[in-house]
């Protein structure tokens, strides 16, 4: 019994409305059988285990490996926001990843603005930039951004018994 990948690239998750129906549409091809996530080291993980393992991880080596971004974060932030999920309906991660990095880590935004993490219609600071998931790399895969992983590696498995 395991999991086997019946679609890849499945592309981006898309507002609420177009998820339900993306999902009536597996769960007619497929039954209820099926989850979304990642081949990673050769074993398909659910995506949530991979906002783990691969979202968070690739956030807090980025922060690791730039301290002065998470400085500068932090100093200059009193809330982060996500202006494409505003925008658009869709799925906010980054924000509460880097609100789950700053937790973990006994850290607080100490700052007086609003910064935006992402590059969607306009950004309010140049670490909106550095911290977007176009901008942030995969941990263990230097030459992809986090954005290209999750949205290029994403597949549809379903439970064979």
């Amino acid at each position: 019994m395991s999991w086997k990948i019946v679609e890849r690239r499945i592309g981006q998750a898309g507002n609420t409305k177009q998820q339900q129906k993306r999902q009536r549409e597996w769960d007619r091809k497929y039954g209820q059988n099926w989850m979304i996530g990642y081949m990673v080291d050769g074993e398909f993980i659910s995506q949530e285990e991979a906002l783990e393992v691969i979202y968070y991880q690739s956030y807090h080596e980025h922060f690791e490996n730039h301290p002065d971004d998470l400085k500068e974060l932090i100093h200059t932030a009193k809330a982060l926001r996500n202006p494409h999920a505003l925008q658009t309906g869709g799925v906010d991660l980054q924000v509460p990843t880097i609100m789950k990095f700053l937790e973990r880590n006994a850290l607080s935004l100490l700052g007086n603005e609003v910064v935006d993490i992402g590059t969607y219609g306009t950004r309010s600071h140049k670490i909106s930039v550095r911290l977007s998931p176009l901008s942030i790399k995969v941990t263990g895969r230097p030459k992809m951004t986090l954005e290209q992983f999750w949205q290029d590696k994403k597949c549809l498995a379903v439970w064979e018994e």
